[in-house]
């Protein structure tokens, strides 16, 4: 065995267990938490044993439970078990494989794949790069048919080649093995060694990982963990997934076997910034790729690694999400890694022994729990209104009648539903639910009908429904003011309520429509003499700049309140702003958020990303939003229809290096725009085809790239981009469309007569001082 840290605490088997030495700094009752939660596991038949591998730093707690097998005998557990590994393959080693040929030249990763496998062109795949591979972005399912029988590694690989695209390449996260299967191959043409022979040369041999490999020897398979029964025989030293077997045990996939110790070793490397003791296996680069979010939306993927999606319960509750990363093993093996904190945690079992229906899930995330309290990761952990609540057992909420406004974003730190939280809660009585625009669970992109949630069956009544018809007579403020009573909660939706409670995350922009529905919503509360209480939200993208025009115009679904576009607050600020100034005397509640500072945007918090809605799919998305959506209503396209909205914008008229360049030339900080170009598809679009802006045609414009998030003036960008798109292109950009979202009329009047970005923002300090006086009378947060 290779030489252990300095300060190893080793606990190699329930006989023989060594008490804690009193310097240690790992919490002694939640190591004991982490073996009872492995030993109540084994004893309901969930495992039939494990070994756990923690360590911080130099200091190590390993453990083996139970048994390495019990059929057809009893054999006990060893530190040194060797375990199939299953999709820990995928990161291990194929991903490792990958990197280090990106490395050296031999594979690029946005290049398709058909550069380098000529038959993986079948079927219209000629887009799908090897990054899309890495990410599960591909477009193509989870598996190759096993039936009829097949075998032969070279089948397996025709067989991925010969897949049809399930959806647009980079549009859609779907876990595949299809994916890896090719990258296993991609490692064979790159390098002319099948991945079994190069990774042993160049990956674990290197890191002293002594048994780690495919395809195990025969004199190490009394040490190796059995599966299940395959053809009436016990799978031992051979693959249990069916498709690596098929393929003669060496895929990309599946097919690695390896031990607690050995996988120590490569996770100090990954800590290690690609190197291991003088053994260097990865550039830090290349591990900063695999450990970083490579891709947009709510299922947050780096390459090859899984950050914060919904494989992520062996994160647990402490460890950040988007700042730690690892990956399971459908066998019953999982890692994760927190290089913050220089932590990780391992824990091998064979669950699908001996009859294939064990299950690690929940013991993987208590695990990874208790090893985070281990380490302290919990204390200072930042809480939204739902955490504080669910910590609270509902206190506030008990003998209430309570409907709750909510959609998918509602959930707390485990990923559990405000829905189901309240509907289980004791003395809490859940009887309605109210839906924003996008609907309850978010994937709505047009108007929402009330409906039954499948699951509890209870009636969710829309709050963004079809707007009500227009009168012959109707005034535009009076139409408009009608449009916004229709999407509040109707008196008799409200009558046997005792409370309705408010859980959305916002993303700090005045036109996002979350703000309307708490405005509309807290006003029928205080008419219908009803509780009204607000599970806080981090502010997304910080709470500290204050930016843009204040609204000027006459309210409206998206702009409520008088406010600059960006303004600063979480909505449980708003809604105290919303009760004193429109002077509704709400019986208003806010839970508050807490160890939030307003500095924090949400991947400096631990807190998990969530798609707000269809077309908002990143944390940068949501950060430009307030200044790229001012030109939504004008002729220039916001990427929607790409994978890339909120992020790139553009027109079919428009020269994307004139544009990039005029935009630089202004000097914002925090910020640079790249020339590119994008065709909108009606297949990257959520909404309605028929409304997809310039779909189907070829759009040149610019990518918004932040390279400072906290001190980019992002309103500054929109308001830039509408003076230079009036500059260049007068005759086809109608920047009056900017009306209603830029909600100030003196502002479109400057940039219409021309005036330069400093001479309007100059026409701006006035209200943002008036504003930042009221405001300061709601911050609920240092």
């Amino acid at each position: 065995m290779p030489a252990l840290p300095r300060r190893l605490l080793v606990f190699a088997a329930l006989a023989f267990t060594t008490a804690l030495p009193a310097a240690t700094t790992f919490k002694p009752d939640k190591l004991a938490a982490m073996d009872a939660a492995i030993t109540e596991a084994i004893a309901a038949k969930k495992i039939p044993g494990g070994v756990l591998w923690f360590q911080r730093d130099d200091e190590v707690y390993q453990k083996s439970f139970g048994r390495r097998a019990t059929s057809p005998t009893a054999e006990p557990i060893s530190a040194d078990t060797i375990y199939d590994a299953a999709s820990l393959t995928k990161a291990a080693a194929t991903t490792t494989a990958i990197m280090q040929l990106v490395e050296r030249g031999r594979l690029d990763l946005d290049s398709p794949v058909v550069r380098y496998l000529s038959a993986f062109e079948h079927n219209d795949k000629s887009e799908v790069t090897v990054r899309q591979l890495l990410t599960h972005h591909s477009g193509l399912r989870p598996d190759v048919d096993l039936k009829p029988a097949w075998s032969g590694y070279a089948t397996g690989v025709a067989l991925a080649c010969a897949e049809k695209l399930r959806s647009a390449p980079g549009s859609t996260f779907v876990y595949s093995d299809i994916n890896f299967i090719v990258l296993g191959e991609l490692v064979r043409i790159a390098s002319g060694q099948r991945l079994d022979a190069y990774a042993a040369q160049h990956i674990f041999q290197p890191l002293g990982m002594s048994d780690t490999g495919f395809l195990p020897p025969a004199a190490k398979f009394a040490r190796v963990a059995p599966t299940e029964i395959s053809d009436g025989v016990m799978l031992r030293g051979v693959v249990h997934d069916p498709t690596a077997r098929a393929m003669e045990g060496v895929a990309g996939h599946a097919g690695l076997f390896t031990t607690a110790a050995d996988l120590a070793r490569f996770c100090r490397m990954l800590i290690g910034n690609g190197q291991l003791d003088d053994v260097r296996i990865l550039s830090a680069a290349s591990v900063a790729a695999m450990s970083h979010v490579q891709t947009e939306g709510s299922n947050r993927r780096g390459l090859g690694w899984d950050i914060d999606s919904g494989f992520s319960g062996p994160r647990g509750r402490w460890f950040p999400a988007g700042a730690s990363f690892g990956h399971t093993g459908f066998t019953g093996t999982s890692v994760w890694v927190d290089p913050a904190a220089h932590a990780f945690i391992i824990f091998l079992s064979n669950r699908v022994h001996p009859d294939g229906k064990g299950d690690t899930g929940p013991l993987r995330r208590a695990l990874a729990t208790l090893a985070a309290e281990a380490i302290g990761r919990d204390a200072g952990a930042v809480l939204n209104g739902i955490d504080v609540l669910v910590r609270e057992d509902f206190a506030r909420l008990r003998g209430l009648r309570i409907g709750l406004i909510t959609n998918q974003t509602g959930r707390d730190r485990d990923g559990r539903t405000t829905i189901d939280l309240l509907h289980e809660a004791k003395e809490v009585k859940l009887v309605a639910l109210f839906s924003p625009e996008h609907g309850i669970r978010g994937v709505a992109d047009d108007h929402v009908g009330d409906s039954i949630d499948d699951k509890t069956k209870l009636p969710v009544y829309s709050l963004y429904g079809e707007s009500p018809p227009r009168t012959k007579d109707q005034s535009d403020t009076d139409y408009t003011m009608a449009v916004m009573r229709a999407r509040a909660p109707q008196p008799e939706q409200l009558r046997e309520l005792d409370a309705l409670v408010f859980d959305i995350q916002d993303i700090g922009a005045r036109f996002y429509t979350y703000s309307a529905t708490l405005g509309v919503a807290l006003e029928a509360a205080a008419k219908a003499r009803i509780k009204f209480i607000v599970l806080d939200r981090v502010n997304p993208i910080g709470g500290i700049n204050v930016e843009g025009p204040v609204m000027t115009r006459a309210p409206s679904f998206i702009g409520f309140h008088p406010m600059p576009v960006r303004h600063g607050m979480t909505l449980g600020e708003l809604a105290q702003m919303y009760d004193a100034e429109r002077h509704f005397g709400a019986d208003l509640t806010v839970v508050r958020c807490e160890n939030w500072t307003r500095d924090l945007r949400l991947d400096q918090t631990g807190l998990p990303w969530i798609n707000p809605s269809p077309s908002m799919r990143s944390l940068t998305a949501a950060t430009l939003y307030p200044g790229l959506c001012l030109l939504e209503s004008t002729q220039l396209s916001m990427g929607r229809g790409t994978t890339k909205p909120f992020e790139q914008v553009g027109a079919p008229f428009i020269d994307g290096g004139r544009l990039a360049a005029a935009l630089n030339r202004a000097g914002l900080a925090g910020v640079r725009f790249e020339p590119v170009k994008f065709t909108p598809r009606p297949a990257l679009y959520p909404g309605p085809a028929a409304s997809l802006k310039d779909r189907d045609q070829a759009c040149g414009g610019v990518r918004v790239v932040l390279t400072d998030a906290a001190h980019c003036p992002v309103v500054d960008i929109g308001l830039e981009l509408a003076v230079t798109l009036q500059r260049l292109y007068p005759e086809q950009m109608k920047i009056s469309g900017m009306a209603r979202l830029l909600g100030d009329d003196a502002t479109l009047e400057a940039i219409l007569a021309g005036k330069s970005s400093a001479e309007i923002k100059a026409g701006w300090a006035k209200g943002l001082a008036d504003f930042n006086t009221r405001r300061n009378q709601f911050l609920l947060y240092p």
